[in-house]
This record gives structure tokens, C-alpha cells and sequence, in this order.
């Protein structure tokens, strides 16, 4: 049986948010099946005209599936530090075992920073990106290239960069990006209360 992926759309109002970088991941997912006809989201979609949804395409080499759920900010104020040197989500599988085990162990903080080979990777659903005073940097280790990282990196933003946990505090700011929340600083100057 193929695997399944997973693309997350921002839809507000009717309008769907960065389209063409959704549309590039998932030939890019397809592509690495083998499979060379690709799906246009574009002709798949139609999304509700009123209100903020998570589009949910779930799709593989022989199906798609495409929901809308109405949509609404989590809540994330601190994060556990997680150490796994094995774990791999280079694609957004929609079987996320790994990643849901170890926001299970969060303990009493709102989610994870996964660090591999002692370096930062991502949240449990976001990419992150860190304030050194001068520049955002996100970490060139990222798991997942989310489509609101690639954007940002395209549009000189932010800059990858190795980031390892002896330096995570000395950061002054730290932003998650997906494509819900876009670019949201959560701590500004306060990232040492913020991480366990």
C-alpha cells in the first residue's frame, strides 16, 4: 500500500494562501514515488467562502482526499527539549508516529523542539526561526521543509543556520512558521523561560 503525505492550506474567506508553493511540494513528494502525473490542487479546491480552515489534502500515488476544518490558533508558550538522533520526517507523511510520541512527553509545556545530533530541528508543527539580534536564522537541520520556511528563505527573510542547543538560549526572539500562523513570534527576550 503507498504511503500517504499531507499538504496543510490556509484558506480565509475563500482566498488560499501561497497555492503554488503546496503545489510544488507535493510533485516534489510524488516525484520521489515515481509517479510523474501530479495532482492540481488548483482544480481540486473549493473552499468554503466564509470564515478561517485548515485545508487537509491528504493524498498518495493512487487517491486524494481534501477536507476543510475550521481552523484555530494553538496555544504555545514553552517547549521540552526532545533528543532523537533516528528521527526522520523529511516529507510530511500524514503517519506521524515518532513526532506524536514525543509531544505525548511534553510534560506540562504546550509542545517540543526536537534536537538531532545536538542540533535544533522543528516543533512538533512548525519550523522555527531564531532572532540573534541582527538576523533570523532557522535551523539548517530543519525536518521538514515547510512551505512558509521555503517562502521566507526565498524572500531573504530568514537564513538557514546550524543551531545547536548550547547556543538556543542566547537567541534573543523565536518564531514558529507553518502554514496556519505564517511567521509568529512567541517570545521576544524571554526565550530562557520559555524552553525546559
Amino acid at each position: 500500500m503507498s504511503k500517504n503525505f499531507l499538504e496543510t492550506i490556509k484558506v480565509l474567506d475563500g482566498e488560499i494562501y501561497n497555492l503554488s508553493y503546496h503545489q510544488e511540494r507535493l510533485e516534489s513528494v510524488l516525484d520521489s514515488q515515481e509517479m510523474s502525473n501530479y495532482y492540481n490542487l488548483s482544480s481540486l479546491l473549493s473552499p468554503p467562502k466564509k470564515g478561517l480552515y485548515r485545508c487537509r489534502v491528504l493524498y498518495n500515488t493512487q487517491d486524494i482526499n481534501i477536507s476543510y476544518l475550521k481552523y484555530t490558533k494553538r496555544k504555545v508558550n514553552s517547549f521540552r527539549l526532545i533528543y532523537d538522533d533516528s528521527i526522520i520526517y523529511d516529507k510530511k507523511y500524514a503517519q506521524r508516529d515518532a513526532i506524536d510520541k514525543h509531544f505525548a512527553n511534553r510534560g506540562s509545556n504546550d509542545d517540543i523542539i526536537i534536537v538531532k545530533n545536538g542540533f535544533i530541528t522543528d516543533t512538533s508543527i512548525a519550523n522555527i526561526a531564531l532572532y540573534d539580534g541582527h538576523r533570523w536564522l532557522t535551523p539548517a537541520s530543519a525536518l521538514l521543509q515547510g512551505t512558509t520556511r521555503r517562502r521566507y528563505l526565498d524572500a531573504g527573510k530568514i537564513v538557514e543556520a546550524d543551531i545547536s542547543v548550547e547556543t538556543l538560549k542566547s537567541y534573543k526572539k523565536l518564531a514558529l512558521m507553518n502554514a496556519m500562523v505564517d511567521f509568529d513570534i512567541i517570545a521576544e527576550e524571554n526565550i530562557k523561560e520559555i524552553i525546559c
